[in-house]
């Protein structure tokens, strides 16, 4: 079976062993408990999924477990943290279709209406009879009838809106699912249309707030439309309490926000998605997440549950027959392989009957939650034949960097790239990561399908980095952009009064192919 891919200071932890107690606007919790109780969590199976995940060589980055409103484990893989927002991706997208959900409940605007008519301005000038039927509903479930996804072209239009109505379609809307971005950007500048608000700005008071949710960034089109499909940002919190809000049918702390019924047409089956060619549907059905059908920007899942997903493994699985919600982000290809995980570690743990009490495997879960690490680069502290500061000219190169400083001492390498007048410090830990920020250009690496003029081009990307020698000559750092999935491995090779700088991203890293790395090498001499 073709598998479902992407291509197509905590620093720990907190763990509660067993049933944690219930957060505020959680309905329905029970008593907190200090170790495991009936309709838990098993601990051995929150373990066996990180022992699995590490396996198979998939990067956690967070998870949360929750239980009739409790959370059963949570945990984050230093350098990531609780109060850090992380890239969703394309759960954005069920994000958006929440906003609508809103709309629809003010009576601004119906799931029937007329696609066109909310842009008199930019749609053609003949509107065919195809274009004509698609309606809201139609970007909702993805079936407006494109032969294929229209983001890559209508991202890189000067007007995405306009452009996305131009576009031929090749079947009836409604008859065909075809995923497609565009199509949850054009959800954005609908609600945009009828509240005269960003989508991010118009689920402020709506969601965010009444759930306690911190503030949070969404990207924007040139036209200043939140991206809809893709380009918010949230804390794994976030994601299980927005999870927990939709187990709830769309109430929080005893209050209606959104009617159940939109709640239940949202994340209900809607539309088939087609068979991969050559095989039967029958048979994917059996063993893919993709094949469960969609709903309003919710994919349905195996196991009577429903999630929102992005890129690399940016999960908000709601399983109501369990009344459970798992929230986790990740760094992987094999989204396919992440939740096949899920359901193989997980899944059981939830499904078990009372839970024995076993206070030294609870203790045990604590213990590893609270010491989650990515490890950083490994190798010697020193070399034997570098260190000290240095300053050297940098070659004429694409990035524009003229001069290149670095200096060691026990433990860090503090860098600084000029360009111009610019200087754009970085500080690595040896050993160790070490946060900062930074604005080099370049960074963090981007997923640069999609186009999006940000809102604050100027804001700092919050980093960690560590290194460690390889060698006497090379010194390997990653830089963890620890509010992205991604990362960058950086190697400085010296020789001499000579030094060599080279870059490598993480998306390089996995998919050479469809992202290859652009920054050149870097070549210097010792200033004199």
């Amino acid at each position: 079976m073709r598998r479902r891919t992407f291509l197509g200071q905590l620093g720990a932890a907190t763990a509660f062993a067993g049933l944690g107690p219930a957060l505020p606007g959680l309905a329905g919790a029970a008593a907190p408990e200090a170790a495991p109780g009936p309709g838990g969590v098993a601990p051995s199976a929150v373990l066996a999924f990180i022992d699995a995940a590490a396996a198979a060589a998939v990067e956690l980055h967070s998870l949360v477990v929750a239980r009739h409103g409790r959370i059963a484990a949570r945990g984050w893989w230093a350098p990531y943290r609780a109060e850090a927002p992380h890239s969703l991706y394309s759960l954005s997208k069920s994000f958006t279709s929440t906003a609508i959900g809103f709309a629809v409940a003010e009576n601004r605007l119906k799931r029937s209406d007329r696609v066109v008519d909310f842009f008199p301005y930019q749609t053609p000038a003949k509107v065919d009879v195809r274009l004509a039927a698609l309606r809201v509903e139609h970007l909702l479930t993805m079936s407006v009838g494109q032969a294929s996804d229209a983001t890559r072209v209508v991202s890189h239009s000067p007007d995405w809106v306009r452009t996305f109505l131009s576009l031929p379609l090749a079947f009836e809307p409604g008859s065909v699912f075809c995923y497609n971005s565009a199509a949850s950007y054009m959800l954005s500048a609908i609600a945009q249309a009828v509240t005269g608000e960003r989508i991010v700005d118009y689920l402020r008071p709506r969601l965010f707030d009444p759930l306690g949710m911190p503030p949070m960034h969404w990207a924007v089109s040139p036209q200043g439309v939140n991206t809809g499909g893709w380009g918010l940002s949230a804390t794994t919190e976030t994601l299980f309490r927005f999870g927990q809000f939709y187990l709830q049918q769309g109430r929080w702390n005893g209050r209606r926000l959104l009617p159940a019924e939109w709640i239940r047409q949202a994340t209900a089956f809607k539309i088939q998605q087609p068979a991969t060619q050559g095989q039967a549907l029958s048979a994917l059905q059996q063993t893919s997440d993709w094949h469960q059908g969609y709903g309003y920007q919710f994919w349905r899942c195996r196991h009577d549950g429903y999630r929102g997903d992005g890129s690399f493994g940016q999960f908000c699985i709601v399983l109501p027959r369990l009344d459970a919600v798992i929230a986790l982000t990740a760094r992987t290809l094999d989204l396919q392989g992440l939740l096949d995980l899920v359901w193989d570690h997980l899944l059981p743990g939830l499904e078990a009957g009372p839970l024995r009490q076993d206070p030294a495997l609870s203790a045990r879960l604590g213990e590893r939650l609270a010491g989650l690490s990515l490890a950083p680069p490994a190798g010697a502290r020193r070399s034997a034949r570098y260190g000290g500061r240095r300053e050297y000219r940098i070659a004429p190169n694409a990035l524009g960097v003229e001069r290149l400083e670095v200096a060691f001492d026990d433990d860090a390498c503090r860098l600084a790239f000029s360009i111009g007048d610019r200087r754009y410090p970085i500080a690595c830990g040896i050993g160790r990561w070490h946060d900062g920020e930074t604005l080099l250009p370049g960074t963090p690496p981007e997923f640069t399908e999609f186009i999006a003029a940000d809102t604050d081009p100027g804001h700092p990307t919050r980093i960690a980095a560590a290194g460690a020698w390889r060698d006497d000559s090379a010194f390997e750092m990653q830089w963890r952009y620890y509010e992205t999935p991604h990362f960058d491995t950086v190697v400085l090779r010296f020789a001499d009064d000579r030094v060599e700088a080279s870059f490598l991203n993480s998306l390089t890293q996995m998919a050479a192919a469809v992202h290859p790395e652009t920054r050149p090498v870097l070549n210097g001499r010792v200033s004199s």
